[in-house]
């Protein structure tokens, strides 16, 4: 057995899958950090399993299916997923920043999949800017904690 073909993974590549995994870990460390639902290995997990799946369905377009069906029921089970993290508790539903970032990540796998890894890890750090921005926002101004929010902050604080 040649040694190229012990590693070789076609149709999958090497920097993509590196890639799916770095730009779950970008992501999923800021959640991990917050304390947040979908830390590292969720969110590793999830980018890299769309890549698999979007890869996987190109590969076998041409004799079998359309890569966009594929696709579409990546992101309808994504929907599920993310419908899984949120909850309703006095009035006030937790979650769905991380459902958000669970949508994000499915797109993360699929541009790897699809555009460019490079462009995957951009987008990536883009979404990280937000999820850490908008706290530092939250922070400075209480014009950013009204309504919902505050009901949201008082009830972290209160140990739930």
């Amino acid at each position: 057995m040649n040694i190229d073909t012990l590693f070789t993974i076609a149709p999958f590549t090497w920097e993509s899958l590196g890639c799916a995994i770095a730009c779950g870990i970008i992501i999923g460390l800021e959640r991990q950090l917050r304390g947040k639902p979908v830390g590292i290995r969720t969110s590793s997990l999830i980018v890299l399993g769309t890549y698999i799946f979007i890869t996987a369905s190109m590969s076998v377009a041409t004799s079998m299916s359309d890569p966009s069906r594929i696709i579409g029921q990546v992101v309808t089970g994504i929907g599920f997923l993310g419908a899984g993290v949120m909850l309703a508790k006095e009035g006030v539903v937790v979650g769905v920043t991380s459902a958000a970032a669970i949508w994000s990540l499915a797109a993360i796998g699929v541009c790897i999949a699809v555009i460019d890894p490079w462009i995957a890890i951009k987008l990536s750090l883009i979404v990280v800017s937000i999820l850490y921005g908008v706290d530092l926002l939250e922070e400075y101004s209480s014009a950013f904690t009204r309504g919902v929010h505050t009901k949201y902050r008082n009830w972290r604080r209160n140990g739930y």
